[in-house]
């Protein structure tokens, strides 16, 4: 939850591509909600697999924010020696 507000933070400081940003916050609720699921379920192996799909949203969650930052960089004017 501390890291879904740093985002928001995050992103109300620095504009992004609206859609990459959607779906970024779409991974990390993606994430929470899988990780609540794998707490809340009784059956271990369903629980492995809902940690796999929390791992997952993760991994393109940070994807999505790899490209945010690139995108970022490439609007940024060339540095002057």
């Amino acid at each position: 939850m501390i890291a879904l507000r740093l985002r928001w933070r995050y992103v109300l400081s620095v504009p992004e591509d609206p859609i990459t940003e959607e779906l970024k916050l779409s991974q990390l609720e993606r994430e929470q909600a899988e990780r609540r699921r794998a707490r809340d379920v009784p059956d271990e192996d369903e629980a492995v697999q809902h940690k796999r799909r929390a791992e997952k949203a993760r991994y393109l969650a940070e994807k999505l924010e790899e490209r945010a930052e690139s995108e970022r960089q490439a609007e940024e004017p060339p540095a002057r020696d």
